[in-house]
């Protein structure tokens, strides 16, 4: 049975078309990227390069590495000429769905990487879709003793507060995945 799990937002509508086809990706690298089994997660990095070539497969734009021109930004802002003058860097991007994809590893929780996440997906340009894969548990050491954090359940929590409040209406529809 698989460890890997998702959950869309707003639970009033169902999940996006293409949701389970992003989802198969992490299913396929199960064993790669787990964190429910493996000892020690990966990091983002590298759960990003194990994933992407099946995400490029799907019609996903991927970030190559960390040099400027392997990353892959989405514009907030437009300045003179139609130029950028603020763009927020993502992991990924698919230009049909309108998606931008996420994947946190060790800060994902703790280190709030989820909120800013959260944040920045709601000004970008054409993201009506943001995917956020977070790990189901992180494992470290806290008080010279193991530690987990349940970052998925987390970040479900914080999704299901952002989407189910009357106070706020969030600009695009949310898919977490829990690695």
């Amino acid at each position: 049975m698989s460890t890997i799990r998702f959950s869309t937002f707003p639970r009033t509508v169902p999940p996006a078309d293409f949701a389970r086809d992003v989802v198969a990706v992490f299913e396929a690298h199960e064993p790669s990227i787990s964190t429910t089994e493996l000892v020690k997660g990966l990091t983002s990095n590298a759960v990003l390069t194990v994933l992407r070539p099946a995400l490029m497969k799907l019609g996903f734009e991927v970030e190559a590495g960390k040099h400027k021109e392997e990353k892959i930004l989405r514009p907030v802002f437009f300045g003179e000429n139609g130029k950028p003058i603020l763009q927020y860097e993502i992991d990924a991007y698919h230009a049909d769905w309108e998606c931008a994809l996420e994947v946190e590893a060790g800060r994902a929780w703790m280190g709030n990487a989820v909120y800013r996440d959260l944040v920045q997906a709601c000004v970008m340009v054409r993201v009506k879709y943001l995917v956020l894969a977070v790990p189901n548990t992180y494992k470290f050491q806290g008080q010279g003793k193991p530690m987990v954090s349940r970052d998925y359940e987390n970040t479900i929590a914080v999704a299901d507060a952002l989407y189910g409040h009357t106070r706020l209406v969030m600009p695009y529809d949310l898919i977490v995945i829990g690695y």
